[in-house]
């Protein structure tokens, strides 16, 4: 059975979950101060993308995702383990995202596992590690191009 307190952890890192998506989507790196800790590591690299701090990723991201007409980060089925001040969770994000192509939209999936490690903060619940697991992309075009994590 849950306690109160585990219940309301739950509650507050599934919010902190969703705040990250919706930040990604509308481009508001600024919003990622408040879903991750100032020493956090970021790794996209299993997806073809980046590791780094915190300010390197949102520095990453701003020139990454310039590239799409849109995305929508969904995710679901957090597998959460919560150890006092500390949490470990495993959750999937299915990720829809449009690029522009000569003949118009085309639109390619991705489904990835976010392995996260969070802790209790005096500002909230924050993810210190976040590394991606690649499970597969769906009609990814041809000459698609991820950029560079290194430029």
């Amino acid at each position: 059975m849950l306690s109160m307190q585990e219940i309301s952890d739950r509650i507050e890192i599934d919010v902190l979950l969703t705040d990250y998506c919706h930040a990604i989507d509308d481009g508001n790196w600024d919003a990622l101060d408040d879903i991750f800790t100032e020493d956090a590591i970021i790794d996209y690299t299993a997806a073809g993308g980046a590791k780094g701090n915190l300010q390197e990723t949102k520095a990453y991201l701003d020139r990454a995702l310039e590239q799409f007409e849109g995305s929508q980060h969904m995710v679901a089925t957090s597998k959460l383990r919560i150890n006092g001040d500390t949490a470990t969770a495993r959750t999937i994000c299915f990720n829809p995202m449009n690029v522009p192509q000569k003949e118009g939209i085309h639109t390619f999936f991705c489904g990835i596992w976010y392995v996260d490690e969070l802790v209790r903060t005096d500002k909230g619940w924050r993810i210190s590690h976040r590394r991606e697991e690649l499970s597969y992309f769906h009609n990814l075009p041809a000459d698609f191009a991820a950029v560079d994590p290194n430029a």
